[in-house]
């Protein structure tokens, strides 16, 4: 008898495609990768009905199963349903885009919610959960284009428009798209342990697990986003030398530049001082020298250019809530991950 936690995935016309098959693929992996010991995931599509599903880039999604169909399995022992995922979609609106919340999938969450292990939203299926009041009072993320809607509309949700994807038991949020493989990696790693996790991401040739709390936008997207090629060059030098002193002065003169007037030109074209931006580079540097790297914490203050391994740790603590410690021991990616034994293998 298989002792696989249930995963469906409501669908519905409109939906975002990779928000589906970004997570299906995901548990489908560490399944495979468990070689047969039976805890690992069945991943089921579930629509308002039976029958095919139109993405919002064409796909067409068939679909066995309707809510219908699967609510008497709900809650019974082995072949209940472990975790719910509401994906996203989106439509022109006033001036934005705007999500949209499907009254047959909202009806359904509503309804299953309380007797399921978790719900999960990718993107704009926060907004679904928000209206079905499974937000409320909790810290939720959803995609940047529509955090603002978000907070607006729900004000008793705190929303993190820069998380990748918030935990906030027993519901799950993720950022944008491709956000829902990084919060569906995190799902394995709380099921099946972080090195399974790691091994999943390995075999899917997802470059890095990104932490729930790293920032939606990479640097090489933020170094893209400016219009000035000498600001831009300046970025990718910026990171290429953390460790040294990177000061108005030694900024500006790269620019030949007056030291205000460098200071007017950063801000405009990055939309951030450039002391907070130096500082936020070091900490994303250190984030990865934490999780891939060896180094001392000593040493990866020097390299980041902290000055002091109290700063250090005084820096990191105000960007991320955590230490340096506590992140590595968290986020650490030296683990072997050939080793797939699950940490926690045993079925809910």
């Amino acid at each position: 008898m298989s002792r696989s936690r249930k995963v469906v995935i409501a669908v519905f016309d409109g939906v975002e495609s990779l928000d589906v098959t970004g997570p299906s693929q995901v548990f489908a992996t560490a399944s495979r990768l468990l070689h047969g010991a039976g805890y690992g995931y069945s991943v089921e599509l579930a629509a308002a009905s039976a029958g095919a599903v139109s993405c919002a880039d064409g796909v067409r999604f068939a679909v066995d199963r309707s809510f219908a169909d699967l609510d008497a399995s709900i809650g019974s022992g082995a072949f209940g349903i472990d975790t719910v995922i509401v994906p996203g979609a989106l439509r022109p609106g006033r001036g934005r885009l705007e999500p949209i919340v499907e009254p047959a999938v909202l009806a359904w969450v509503k309804k299953v919610a309380p007797r399921v292990r978790r719900v999960a939203s990718v993107c704009a299926g926060a907004h679904l959960l928000a209206e079905a009041g499974l937000l409320t009072g909790r810290r939720a993320t959803t995609h940047w284009a529509t955090a603002d809607l978000l907070a607006e509309q729900y004000p008793d949700v705190t929303v993190d428009a820069e998380a990748v994807y918030v935990r906030s038991d027993p519901i799950w949020t993720g950022a944008g798209v491709s956000a829902g493989i990084d919060m569906s990696l995190a799902l394995v790693a709380d099921d099946l342990g972080r090195r399974h996790a790691l091994a999943t991401a390995k075999w899917m040739v997802v470059y890095l697990q990104r932490p729930g709390n790293q920032a939606q936008f990479s640097t090489p997207l933020h170094r893209q986003s400016t219009a000035s090629p000498d600001v831009a060059e300046l970025l990718a030098w910026i990171d290429a030398h953390l460790d040294q002193p990177l000061n108005v002065p030694t900024l500006a003169a790269r620019l030949s530049l007056g030291e205000r007037q460098f200071a007017r030109v950063f801000t405009r074209e990055t939309g951030s001082t450039p002391a907070a931006y130096v500082e936020t580079q070091r900490i994303q540097a250190a984030r990865l020298l934490l999780q891939e790297d060896a180094l001392t914490v000593s040493a990866i203050a020097t390299l980041c250019g902290f000055g002091s391994t109290e700063t250090f740790h005084r820096t990191f603590k105000h960007h991320t809530s955590i230490t340096p410690h506590a992140y590595r021991q968290r986020f650490s990616t030296r683990t072997d991950p050939s080793d797939t034994t699950p940490s926690k293998g045993r079925p809910p």
